[in-house]
């Protein structure tokens, strides 16, 4: 055998390196999230060929070798929620067949969170289902950004890692510097992300709305716990669906005596008619992230989209590199 011969062969021969390991995919529900964390990275996104078939069915192949790799799949899985879940079941399956070190699916938005208990009989617990969905498909890991409710990661018998969108909710808010701050949560379920908030604001006050909820997507607005008039009230939410609950507080906390009412969320789903409630005047600012893509049609004045990519992105190389992921929320 030739020099040459034995030199290249040995190349063939040289295990990769733990940064080479480290591929990132996207799905097609944010392809803009996706390539800024992969900018934050270092890195870019690895080539895939996505395509449907006449009767709907979609057709995945990753483009280039990813064995022995640790592969992170970036997808929200908000609308069109059941394309965007198929969609990830079906990259972390390529991936594993492709003989994958480690699968991990990122999910900024996790669908069907909001069914994660039965409060009636004959309901299905979806949250559940889609943890086993993912399981089965093959992912080794789950990364996943403000849930709807904690209890969720408990549905996973795979590592589960929880990402907070509050230190760039939290940044952007100290940067106002708000007077007479008060931290409202919109429902009494949410009082425990509200307290957190709120402490981290230098343990600003904190308000309770109390709601009824009569039916899915509909809420009826009683009273105010604690007091409000005078203060900028923040309304603080993981999601804003169709923008009833946030709109309807804040109409109650002006009537109370709020000076000014903020509404901050992590996940802009934007269901109609959100977008039309949420101009309606009724609040100073509407503060979301961009880890559901905002369409420029769902754009309105009192909107402002903060970037979670480098959050995730720091995620991402923390468990990469075996650090600690909690400590960025300290």
């Amino acid at each position: 055998m030739s020099r040459t011969a034995t030199i290249n062969l040995q190349q063939m021969l040289t295990p990769l390196s733990d940064n080479n390991r480290l591929r990132l995919f996207s799905g097609s529900s944010n392809i803009p999230l996706a390539q800024e964390i992969a900018r934050y990275l270092g890195l870019e996104l690895g080539p895939m060929i996505r395509k449907r078939f006449a009767d709907g069915e979609l057709y995945i192949q990753i483009q280039e070798s990813i064995r022995g790799c640790d592969v992170y799949i970036i997808q929200p899985c908000s609308y069109p929620v059941n394309d965007h879940l198929m969609e990830l079941l079906i990259i972390i399956d390529a991936c594993r067949r492709a003989s994958a070190r480690q699968v991990t699916a990122v999910i900024p938005y996790y669908c069907y969170a909001r069914a994660d208990r039965k409060t009636a009989g004959r309901e299905s617990i979806t949250a559940k289902l889609v943890a086993n969905l993912m399981t089965q498909a093959g992912a080794n890991r789950i990364v996943g950004m403000d849930l709807h409710s904690a209890q969720i990661q408990g549905y996973f018998d795979i590592p589960f890692d929880h990402v907070y969108g509050s230190p760039v909710l939290l940044s952007y808010l100290a940067s106002k510097q708000l007077p007479d701050l008060v931290v409202v949560s919109p429902d009494v379920g949410g009082v425990a992300r509200a307290r957190s908030f709120a402490k981290k604001l230098n343990d600003a006050p904190l308000a309770i709305i109390d709601k009824r909820r009569q039916a899915h997507n509909v809420a009826e607005v009683l009273n105010v716990i604690g007091d409000v008039k005078g203060k900028t009230a923040v309304l603080v939410d993981d999601m804003i669906d169709t923008a009833g609950t946030i709109c309807e507080g804040a109409k109650l906390l002006r009537e109370v005596g709020a000076r000014q009412v903020y509404a901050c969320a992590t996940h802009a789903v934007f269901s109609p008619p959100a977008i039309e409630r949420l101009s309606s005047g009724v609040l100073e600012e509407v503060i979301v992230t961009n880890t559901i893509p905002v369409l420029p049609e769902n754009r309105f004045q009192q909107l402002t989209v903060l970037s979670v990519a480098n959050l995730i992105g720091e995620t991402i190389w923390r468990i990469h590199e075996d650090s600690s992921v909690s400590s960025m929320f300290r």
